[in-house]
């Protein structure tokens, strides 16, 4: 007995870790990728801006719609509601999961590949490589990020998979502090090669991480299997329990999806936090240039760099425990009053602070980014109001998280694209020409009267002003979010109740 407890704690803990350690193998990639990719296409690739727009624009379109199409793929048998003896068991909907990121997951590494070499005209490579990278990304994220609502119920056993998806994106940030020390716009070769170093390991790691899951999930389903088949058999011959009903059509389920009030507000703010968090990953390095390039060395920048990828990954796991204490909702309320007042603080003092701006720049994405981090938390207690509500087959975890990618994402095209408008329309620098717009004369002239340089000055107001705009619009849609306490504890009960005998246990895997 001792023994076989013995094999099961060992199982246990080797499922978290392999689970948490397939955000590794993403976020090694998604980091270089959202640092360089655009710098690449602008500086190196010389792309003009009109492709730029157009490519942006389409990616836009895409990176939105290919969320719920795919979601709708994987999870449109799962929405009619149970019916006796038919239902889909959280094994085999996991193995199905499990196979999707097997195959996925290295060609979303080998797409990674394609931005760094220019093997068309820029603005062709620059389109065609956001939109295949974008479709084996969402098919990669959309189903680890439904596996923690597949796996576990509880919000305790979904806290423990997100702490070990977090230390494992912390490793995998590291790659910014690699980057930075190869990364050179006039000779490209080595960053070339350490990117096929990361995606070399990131296809092996994928591959042998799922195989492994498999082998594991597939001893779950087939003593289930077995017994479907021996209660099928034991029907024969019997009337029906139940008559068959028809599946959910995609305009029936957009209509239960509208009258879920937690999900339309969750979304709003969402959007918003999106935009933010790819504000910071794309300006970043210009508010280092302009703001701390002429006050600080190389090796501080690249360190500030480095933290402000790594610390928001370490910084969730004091969150995580956190949100074990007071809750997800109470914590992410906290961080939004935080960024509110830490972006009030930093206009007060003015952008001469160095030392006060460093702080705030590195601090600023590290909580947005926490914030980021708790969000799949929220969206899987709303899978589990729509299987309850909605009274599901099983729970669409994937195409919940489709519908919440689907209103979101545009804020991630939105940000580069309102931050060069408004870098542009205020300073009159445009990061396309290099040179001052001829409209902003007044600007500039009014900026130099100031004593601060025009560029300077719009990129440290660009820096305040967004968080706190950001800030105040989560706030108001946050507190009209319903979806916790014991509410959220009241439905968590209900579909363990109504899922009894289906679920996957974590703690006998």
């Amino acid at each position: 007995m001792g023994r076989r407890g013995c094999g099961c704690w060992r199982s246990v803990f080797s499922t978290a870790v392999l689970y948490g350690s397939l955000a590794l193998f993403t976020s090694i990639l998604h980091n270089v990728f959202l640092l360089y990719y655009v710098e690449t296409f602008v500086s190196i690739y010389k792309i003009d801006k009109i492709s730029f727009w157009v490519g942006e624009t389409v990616f836009l379109i895409w990176n939105s719609l290919n969320d719920p199409l795919f979601g709708w793929l994987s999870d449109r048998s799962f929405l009619s509601s149970p019916q006796a003896g038919s239902q889909i068991t959280s094994p085999e909907v996991v193995l199905k999961r499990l196979k999707a990121l097997s195959t996925n997951g290295p060609l979303f590494a080998l797409s990674f590949l394609a931005f760094w070499v220019a093997w068309a005209r820029p603005g062709l490579q620059f389109l065609l490589c956001l939109c295949l990278y974008d479709g084996f990304l969402t098919m990669v994220d959309l189903h680890h990020s439904a596996l923690l609502a597949d796996l576990a119920v509880s919000a305790t056993d979904r806290t423990r998979l997100n702490f070990h998806c977090s230390v494992f994106s912390a490793l995998g940030s590291l790659s910014v502090f690699l980057s930075y020390s190869v990364w050179d716009k006039e000779n490209f070769f080595s960053f070339r090669l350490f990117c096929v170093i990361l995606a070399a390991f990131s296809i092996l790691g994928f591959f042998f991480v799922s195989r492994s899951l498999q082998r594991r999930f597939s001893r779950e389903v087939r003593p289930k299997q077995d017994e479907a088949s021996a209660l099928k058999e034991l029907s024969v011959g019997q009337a029906p329990l139940a008559q068959p009903e028809k599946p959910v059509t995609i305009g029936q389920y957009l209509k239960q999806l509208s009258k879920h009030r937690n999900f339309m507000w969750f979304v709003s703010m969402n959007l918003i936090q999106v935009f933010h968090c790819h504000f910071n990953s794309n300006f970043f390095p210009l508010f280092l240039e302009h703001l701390l390039s002429d006050n600080i060395s190389a090796s501080t920048g690249s360190i500030l760099l480095g933290i402000s990828y790594v610390a928001p990954h370490l910084n969730n796991l004091y969150f995580l425990t956190l949100c074990r204490r007071f809750g997800v909702y109470r914590v992410i309320h906290w961080l939004f009053v935080l960024k509110l007042g830490l972006s009030v603080v930093m206009l007060l003092a003015g952008a001469d602070h160095i030392y006060l701006l460093c702080v705030f720049i590195a601090s600023n994405r590290v909580f947005t980014e926490g914030t980021c981090k708790l969000l799949k938390l929220v969206i899987s207690d709303l899978v589990d109001e729509d299987f309850v509500v909605n009274r599901r087959q099983q729970a669409a975890s994937a195409l919940l998280f489709g519908m919440v990618n689907l209103l979101t994402k545009p804020g991630q095209t939105f940000a580069p694209l309102i931050g060069t408008w408004l870098l542009c329309v205020y300073t009159g620098y445009d990061i396309f020409q290099r040179e001052p717009a001829k409209d902003s004369v007044v600007a500039r002239d009014s900026a130099s009267s100031s004593g601060a340089p025009p560029l300077r000055l719009g990129c440290f107001y660009m820096l305040v002003f967004v968080p706190i705009t950001c800030a105040l619009l989560q706030l108001a849609a946050w507190s009209r979010f319903t979806l916790h306490g014991r509410k959220l504890q009241g439905i968590k009960t209900q579909r363990q109740g109504a899922q009894h005998g289906h679920l996957i246990d974590v703690k006998a895997i």
